[in-house]
């Protein structure tokens, strides 16, 4: 099961137990509840719902891991040769980690197919 939501102008396609890094959110704090409300697509395994564009009464659900993540530094540095002129800076963006813990759309029908290893066992 999977669903596709839209959060502060960008798009994920999350599924239960995937963590996501969002935009920072300064108001939170790590163990709180967090639900997105704009799901674009749910799907279940047989069967997909499409939101036009959103689907009315879908919810995906999470729970904050550390609510300042760190992304990686990027270095921007400008030199003009010959001119006596660089300048160097850096930035690193800062993001909340949220764990997927449910995918809620009703009238949704959930079909769940063994995974590739257990049906290999068998």
């Amino acid at each position: 099961m999977f669903a596709i939501i839209e959060d502060s102008g960008t798009q994920f396609r999350v599924e239960p137990g995937q963590t996501l890094a969002v935009d920072l959110r300064s108001d939170v704090e790590a163990g709180q509840t967090l639900t997105f409300d704009r799901v674009l697509l749910a799907n279940g395994g047989g069967a997909s719902v499409i939101g036009s564009p959103v689907i009315e009464g879908a919810t995906v659900t999470g729970e904050i891991i550390d609510a300042l993540a760190k992304g990686p530094k990027l270095e921007v540095q400008y030199f003009r040769r010959r001119k006596h002129s660089r300048r160097h800076t850096g930035h690193r963006q800062k993001y909340t980690l949220v764990e997927i813990k449910a995918i809620n759309v009703a009238g949704l029908e959930v079909v769940e197919q063994p995974k590739e290893s257990e049906a290999a066992a068998n």
